[in-house]
């Protein structure tokens, strides 16, 4: 299947190509999550716990991404993954402010998937709702003591991986988040395939996501609702990164909820 083409604005990934102190991205700013297929999202995050969106960004974009993390300026934290059992590779998280295009995007994409948090929360017979804005799901976050940022940059080389796993940092969790690969598979890196894993009192699956360069996939967290022959049943998602064969693979993590 062809992907829609669309026009569109770059936008920078520093503000002022230097720094990250530039200002809160424009509500006049195209909104990078319209051209996509919600309908079809929905429909895929319901069956299977995760849909891709094609082509979130650029090449361009992908590699300016990748071009941040050597740098030391605009990240709180290093994590060497070996060290904890969490796999091999390593990732950084940044620093509030965000870069301008990441803060663009999770402000956009959020309020996309609200609503369908929200029906989840509600199939699964949980008290939480989400509220329509990030801004304000991220106050709750800070009222808990959930204040650092958790967006995040992860690099692998060859013969690194990364464990399943779920994304917890703290008692209020946003069900989804978001992955955009950076590099091109077959060019800058061979493998490193993102899989995913859902285990239910029925069984377990795992499957495999294939990605492109730009393509981001919007997954579950930790659990989802599934149809089953006695009423919804709850799943258990993890996530994880295939062995890298050859090569440099880095992607983007967006998470919407902030960590303690």
């Amino acid at each position: 299947m062809g992907r829609r083409q669309f026009k569109r604005k770059e936008r920078s990934v520093l503000a002022g190509g230097a720094s990250y102190t530039g200002p809160m991205p424009s509500a006049a700013l195209e909104d990078p999550a319209a051209p996509h297929d919600w309908v079809g999202i929905e429909a895929s995050l319901d069956a299977h716990g995760h849909a891709v969106l094609p082509g979130l960004l650029t090449a361009a974009q992908c590699e300016a991404l990748a071009a941040l993390y050597p740098r030391q300026e605009g990240f709180r934290s290093r994590v060497v993954m070996a060290r904890h059992g969490f796999g091999r590779g390593e990732y950084k998280y940044f620093a509030y402010p965000l870069p301008p295009l990441l803060q663009e995007l999770r402000h956009a994409l959020y309020p996309r998937l609200a609503p369908i948090a929200n029906r989840w929360s509600h199939q699964l017979s949980l008290a939480t709702r989400y509220p329509d804005r990030l801004d304000s799901f991220l106050r709750r976050c800070h009222a808990a003591g959930q204040t650092r940022p958790t967006p995040l940059i992860l690099r692998y080389g060859e013969g690194d991986h990364n464990c399943l796993h779920q994304d917890l940092y703290g008692e209020l969790v946003f069900p989804l988040q978001v992955a955009i690969l950076l590099s091109r598979p077959g060019r800058d890196f061979e493998g490193g395939e993102f899989v995913m894993t859902e285990r239910s009192g029925e069984g377990q699956r795992a499957e495999v996501v294939p990605l492109d360069q730009g393509d981001a996939v919007v997954f579950t967290v930790h659990q989802r609702p599934a149809s089953g022959r006695r009423g919804v049943r709850r799943l258990a998602m993890r996530h994880g990164v295939g062995r890298v064969h050859a090569g440099l693979r880095h992607t983007v993590g967006l998470i919407f909820h902030d960590a303690a």
